[in-house]
């Protein structure tokens, strides 16, 4: 029996845009005009309405950081010195290098290898919590605080809520790993797994702008 057909209202030709879209990204919009055995790209789709208003809330961050910077003179408050760049860059190449990782343990899921997506899995955890244990340092020996000028503000709520961001990643990958752990779980779906990686690589891409904006921006 042929699955039921909701009719389509959306304000958008969502069937139509596809087409004019690269092959990467027509994942991430919903096709099939209602079918029930499209659930997954509809999920995929809502995530990423959620990810875009994630991105409104660090696009406003971002907008007031150079409004800040540009109209303070002196930003690095007296006695403070300039960010250490070496070790935040290190943090930064283990950080986007586990996007590559994530991909390869999707791709492995996908290809029905899956105690290989559990090492690339978890091997995604290992290197985010490695980079939240290089935040954690970095805190702890920083001279400024919380409350040490606009600079002081703007770094650690910038890199504190993305910190968040990164902790809520690791929670779900570890989540997503556990429910591997059972019997034929992700033989016929793992919608948890796409949207786990869509949200890290989306954690990533936005630590690269925050690292170029605090870290290389101090001139």
């Amino acid at each position: 029996m042929e699955s039921p057909i909701h009719r389509d209202e959306s304000p958008i030709d969502l069937e139509r845009l596809r087409r004019y879209l690269p092959n990467w990204l027509q994942q991430f919009l919903p096709s099939g005009g209602g079918h029930h055995h499209r659930e997954h790209e509809k999920g995929i789709f809502g995530f990423t309405i959620f990810l875009l208003s994630e991105t409104m809330v660090f696009m406003s961050f971002f907008v007031a950081y150079f409004a800040l910077r540009l109209s303070t003179a002196n930003w690095l408050p007296p006695g403070v010195p300039k960010l250490e760049i070496f070790k935040p860059a290190m943090n930064t190449v283990v950080l986007v290098s586990s996007s590559f990782v994530i991909y390869f343990a999707e791709q492995a899921l996908r290809r029905r290898k899956i105690n290989k997506f559990r090492w690339l899995w978890l091997t995604t955890s290992a290197m985010g919590i490695f980079f939240l244990v290089g935040q954690a340092m970095e805190w702890n020996r920083l001279s400024f605080g919380l409350t040490t000028g606009l600079f002081g503000t703007t770094f650690y709520l910038l890199t504190g809520f993305h910190g968040l961001h990164v902790l809520t990643g690791v929670i779900l990958q570890i989540f997503m790993f556990v429910r591997s752990l059972i019997p034929g779980n992700y033989k016929n779906s793992h919608f948890g797994v796409s949207v786990t990686a869509l949200f890290w690589h989306f954690v990533d891409v936005i630590w690269i702008i925050l690292f170029s904006l605090l870290y290389l921006w101090q001139a």
